[in-house]
């Protein structure tokens, strides 16, 4: 029989070889089913479907506004406060969503995994993604907030929020592949990442304003408290969503955009890692599972 010369690039490799974030980009209609199949399963036998994506975010901001704008006075301190807080709410509502559903993508597919052989990045990605889905509802509300107060788009402010939004997405998958592949070997991550997710929302400028921080914690907290990538995320949303329809007298923290680009630059390094960790421990997943 005649034989084929086999080039270079075409070579058979082990199933659990290469790959990685490419193969998910070449594997586009498999993550849109798992995306497909994730939307139907939660919303299965709902009548609302993806209209809990409107009421979820709307609740959840009906509660903080209350508790913490009128009850505690901060709608009184913060011009257009309930943009302010929607602002943040919307990023740190995707970061939690993600990172929860990231961390069980692995350990909830396993059926799939012990069976059919597919890029297992997949899993957190099409978390990943799910979330995005769920973001948009809230973006659509913070937007028609953010224009009835007097906001209108701008170089700077989209520029800001584009730097926001990839700051948490690139952060969240990376944490995502780092917490999914670890909690496979310790299902005991999944209960410190919920623990972890109330901590999230109190870490960042979204309930209270930056300068709090300043005024009542030693320096080098306020340093370290600047130097986590989520403050910078947070506070570009609220700097292109918020601050155009105020009167603009609100002092951000100093070097904000210098410390957003560090903060682009960590989420990368974190994502690298967190693909270094996944690849590593990925050929174990199916006898772990």
């Amino acid at each position: 029989m005649p034989t084929t010369a086999i080039a270079p690039g075409d070579r058979l490799r082990p199933p659990n070889s290469g790959g990685g974030l490419r193969q998910v980009a070449r594997n586009r209609f498999l993550l849109r089913l798992l995306v497909r199949r994730e939307l139907r399963s939660r919303y299965k036998g709902s009548l609302l479907g993806l209209g809990w994506s409107y009421v979820r975010p709307a609740v959840h901001f009906s509660v903080y506004f209350a508790v913490v704008g009128v009850f505690l006075g901060m709608d009184r301190q913060i011009e257009h406060f309930p943009i302010y807080l929607f602002s943040g709410m919307v990023l740190v509502n995707l970061f939690t969503e993600t990172l929860h559903a990231a961390t069980r993508s692995v350990t909830g597919n396993a059926p799939l995994i012990r069976k059919v052989f597919l890029p297992r990045e997949l899993f957190p990605t099409a978390s990943l993604l799910v979330s995005l889905v769920h973001f948009v509802p809230g973006l659509v509300i913070l937007l028609i907030g953010a224009t009835v107060n007097g906001w209108r788009p701008s170089p700077q402010a989209l520029g800001a929020a584009a730097l926001g939004l990839s700051i948490l997405v690139i952060l969240a998958l990376g944490l995502g592949l780092l917490c999914a592949a670890v909690n496979v070997f310790f299902r005991d991550l999944e209960q410190a990442v919920d623990i972890s997710m109330i901590v999230v929302t109190w870490s960042v400028p979204m309930i209270y304003p930056w300068a709090h921080v300043r005024t009542h914690a030693p320096a080098w907290v306020l340093e370290v408290y600047l130097a986590n990538p989520l403050v910078s995320a947070v506070t570009m949303f609220q700097r292109a969503f918020w601050w155009p329809g105020t009167d603009e007298t609100y002092a951000f923290p100093p070097d904000m955009y210098v410390h957003g680009a560090i903060s682009l630059a960590v989420a990368v390094l974190v994502l690298l890692a967190g693909r270094l960790v996944f690849a590593r421990t990925q050929k174990r997943f199916a006898q772990e599972l």
